[in-house]
């Protein structure tokens, strides 16, 4: 029988596994012998151990499912001669986050999660449950990046095999042996080692943009995942290197960097926003104004109300690294001879800049306001006031031009630095998918392919997402948007539709109460106005008060 007293040190791997300080923390860790040896008091005591504010109720689960567990991974050594090398891993705490999987077997090659509920029939919520387990395991886990992950729900009073709905395996406790023993038996790449599977940097998920700006923020640098760093990386050097070009060289540079959805492109800007290398690039005014080495700017106003909220501590309510587009324009819009404090400028969602239209509709009744100017044509300028050298960084998605006066996309940049007040100390940098955009122009165009983002990373492996809400907004929710539809609950991005609000909420609720961290809530359109019946006021008294920051990134005691 284990040492018990081994299963406190929940940072470290238990049942002889080692000391190394780097090893994912859980509450029970061992071979298959060993677990289905142990008796079961001391391997919920190791389980109380290591979650120490369990419910009563949690203690009588563990004590009902580990016998269960036990007898069925003794029919798995019995009949797989191999099944002593395999591993059973209890309330694994995925790294740097505060979910746990019930249960990780590691058999040979496969990876099998086990989420257990003590019902006779799982709810669409387990189901998702243990389906995002195993997806964020093969997503951001190093040792599963090629490996079958097999998310299984037990309902731990039922019997039999209950077959496959939405990629989850339904089995009653009976019926883990076998699958197990099949797992095990299909065609891997190389049996799994628990030592390897359990150290902390082997999962490195990707985190949400707002974690991602606080994470930068506060250590300067952004964790390294696997996926997003491979997909983002190269994007960022080059900026990198046209930045430190133009300080060098005293020019002017309007890099432009394209993406479908969710790669990465705003993740890319923040990085470059925050980037230690800038710090000592700007340059002194002679008045002695403070500087700064860059600024990000979004049309996008909760993101950026969500963003300042999370950076406040960094002074002036967040606004030191995240201003709103809007905001910036009417600033320097109205003051020929105010200087931007910074070097570098980065534009989020470039393509959906205003044209001169729009522009005069948002700033017109501005006392100064100088009417006939795109919102690109007034960065151009802003620009254009910075001492010495500048970089003007246009992060650009493919086909999200979504509100009026966003159409005029790519072509409103290049008629805004032709059209600059010295347009030849510009030069302009892209991916050659939006060269054609910039033929015959007397700026010159440098064609950087390592600019162009085409790794999805935002969604999980879900490329198709863009194209099925394109579908959607086009009218047309027939049998392709049914196809991108299956094709996305397989990937592990689900979509789910109830016409009960309450059962929505109630979905939400299960679906995420063991996850803290999660953030869910209700978006509602002002135009509806059905929604009142249904205890959803979305009028304009009910909504001008709302605050994007607290309700995006503040916890349910909020």
């Amino acid at each position: 029988m284990p040492d018990p007293s081994a299963f406190e040190l929940n940072d470290r791997p238990a049942s002889g596994y080692g000391g190394v300080a780097s090893i994912a923390r859980y509450g029970w860790g061992s071979g298959l012998p060993v677990f289905e040896a142990s008796d079961s008091r001391v391997i919920r005591q190791a389980l109380q151990g290591f979650i120490r504010d369990a419910s009563p109720e949690q203690v009588r689960a563990w004590d009902d499912s580990i016998p269960q567990l036990q007898t069925e991974f003794r029919e798995v050594l019995l009949n797989d001669a191999g099944a002593s090398a395999y591993t059973a891993i209890l309330e694994y705490e995925l790294p740097m986050e505060s979910r746990r999987p019930d249960v990780v077997v590691l058999a040979g090659g496969a990876v099998v999660v086990l989420e257990l509920k003590g019902k006779t029939r799982p709810s669409q919520a387990d189901l998702d449950q243990a389906s995002a387990y195993a997806r964020d395991l093969r997503c951001y886990h190093r040792e599963c990046a090629d490996r079958k992950v097999h998310a299984v729900v037990v309902p731990t009073r039922a019997r039999g095999d209950f077959g496959c709905e939405d990629g989850v395996h339904i089995l009653g406790p009976d019926r883990i042996d076998a699958f197990v023993c099949q797992r095990a038996q299909e065609f891997s790449p190389s049996p799994l080692e628990a030592v390897r599977f359990l150290l902390a940097d082997a999962y490195r998920p990707l985190p949400s943009l707002v974690r991602a700006a606080r994470e930068l923020f506060h250590s300067g640098t952004l964790r390294t995942i696997h996926r997003a760093r491979a997909a983002t990386d190269p994007a960022v050097e080059s900026i990198a290197r046209i930045i430190h070009e133009a300080a060098a060289t005293q020019t002017r540079h309007l890099v432009l960097v394209t993406g479908v959805p969710g790669a990465g492109k705003t993740l890319v800007g923040l990085r470059t926003v925050h980037a230690h290398f800038l710090d000592d690039l700007a340059i002194a005014r002679p008045d002695g104004a403070p500087t700064a080495p860059a600024v990000f700017l979004s049309g996008n106003g909760p993101l950026v109300d969500v963003l300042q909220y999370e950076l406040r501590l960094a002074g002036g309510d967040g606004k030191a690294f995240v201003r709103g587009v809007k905001d910036y324009v009417k600033r320097y819009s109205t003051r020929p001879g105010l200087v931007p404090p910074q070097h570098v400028l980065v534009f989020d969602e470039a393509q959906r800049a205003f044209d001169p239209e729009r522009v005069q509709e948002m700033h017109g009744d501005l006392p100064g306001f100088k009417p006939g100017q795109s919102e690109p044509a007034h960065f151009i300028e802003f620009a254009g006031r910075i001492p010495r050298w500048c970089v003007v960084i246009g992060l650009i998605g493919s086909g999200q031009e979504i509100h009026v006066g966003e159409e005029a996309g790519l072509g409103q940049w290049r008629t805004a630095v032709e059209q600059a007040l010295e347009p030849g100390s510009w030069r302009i940098h892209g991916p050659p998918d939006v060269q054609s955009v910039f033929a015959g122009s007397a700026v010159p165009f440098e064609p950087r392919p390592d600019l162009s983002l085409t790794t999805e990373i935002r969604f999980h492996l879900a490329t198709d997402l863009h194209r099925l809400v394109g579908r959607l907004l086009e009218g047309d929710p027939g049998r392709e948007c049914r196809g991108l539809a299956k094709s996305l609950e397989s990937q592990g991005y689900h979509l789910r539709i109830s016409r009960s609000l309450e059962m929505a909420r109630a979905y939400l609720r299960e679906r995420y109460a063991a996850n803290p961290q999660a953030r869910f809530g209700t978006i509602a359109s002002s135009k509806d106005k059905h929604l009142e019946r249904f205890g959803v006021p979305n009028g304009f008294q009910a909504t001008k008060s709302i605050r994007y920051g607290p309700w995006y990134g503040d916890g349910e005691e909020s």
